[in-house]
């Protein structure tokens, strides 16, 4: 049998926190280092909105936890440009337990998806740049 070839890529992932009264960030994030089989690492900046292309230009994906949104609107809002500039896809996760999410990052997401480990991780492999 063949080794899909994106096994050994170790993705470079923004992931949206802050203030997170549910803790779905830790909740996330303990899904992803539950997939040993899922290379990742995680980019962080103090402000999103002066990180430039030098930061930019390694990240893979934008993973968007949309249950964070309400509460930290300006974090999204400033990767919502960083994804339109840099061509970043965006990753958005739904929130946990529910379906609906905010129609604004509906309309920038590359792909959605639910809580499902293994569709998370297709989600973060397959996701690719919407074209306007």
């Amino acid at each position: 049998m063949f080794e899909d070839e994106r096994n050994d890529k170790i993705y470079n992932l923004i992931i949206t926190n802050g203030f997170d009264k549910t803790g779905e960030y830790a909740q996330f994030t303990e899904k992803l280092y539950s997939k040993v089989d899922f290379l990742w690492k995680e980019s962080m900046s103090g402000d999103y909105s002066l990180a430039g292309e030098s930061f930019y230009k390694n990240v893979d994906r934008i993973i968007m936890l949309a249950g964070l949104y309400n509460d930290n609107k300006e974090l999204f809002e400033n990767l919502l440009k960083a994804s339109d500039e840099y061509n970043i896809p965006i990753v958005l996760v739904r929130p946990y337990g529910l379906e609906e999410v905010p129609e604004i990052l509906e309309q920038k997401a590359a792909t959605i998806v639910g809580w499902n480990v293994n569709c998370i991780v297709d989600s973060i492999k397959d996701a690719i740049e919407m074209i306007d």
